[in-house]
């Protein structure tokens, strides 16, 4: 998936607009998806959104902007990855690749760093466990990479926060 400017609107995804994506496919199943994911907090900890950007969708690309509370970084970018798998789940998709900036989340899932912290462990074994119901991968990529859904953390952040 190619990241869009800045200029883009956000769009933010609620219930009913995932519902749409829902009735869109309707019982077919959905090959292939790439998610970008992204979690951020101001502070660490901070208050804290996450951004999620899916494309491979026949109704195009899904945008997820969610303030999650009073964080820290790893835990935000933990959870949307979390939010990445379980829209996938949804749509009923057999595979899902996904695109993160951070290191520590990309690492413990791949198996190449032990998940070591409390506040994370629960997390990351949720994370695990829903990435063995589909074909999952998961790269890093640099932060200049994933714009666009750093941008729909912070709006969260910042529409929550005003």
């Amino acid at each position: 998936m190619k990241q869009k400017s800045a200029a883009n609107p956000i769009i933010i995804l609620t219930r009913s607009r995932l519902s749409a994506h829902l009735a869109d496919s309707g019982t077919a199943v959905i090959a292939e998806l790439v998610a970008y994911v992204d979690g951020g907090s101001q502070g660490n900890p901070g208050p804290s959104g996450i951004g999620v950007i899916i494309d491979g969708c026949a109704s195009g690309p899904i945008r997820i902007a969610k303030w999650i509370g009073h964080q820290d970084n790893n835990v935000a970018e933990y959870v949307a990855l979390m939010e990445a798998l379980q829209c996938a789940l949804s749509l009923k998709a057999k595979a899902l690749h996904v695109y993160s900036d951070s290191e520590v989340v990309v690492r413990q899932m791949r198996g190449e760093y032990a998940c070591r912290s409390a506040r994370l462990y629960s997390l990351h074994w949720t994370c695990r466990k829903l990435a063995r119901a589909l074909t999952f991968s998961i790269s890093h990529v640099p932060r200049a990479k994933n714009v666009e859904a750093n941008r729909l953390a912070n709006t969260a952040v910042r529409q929550r926060s005003a």
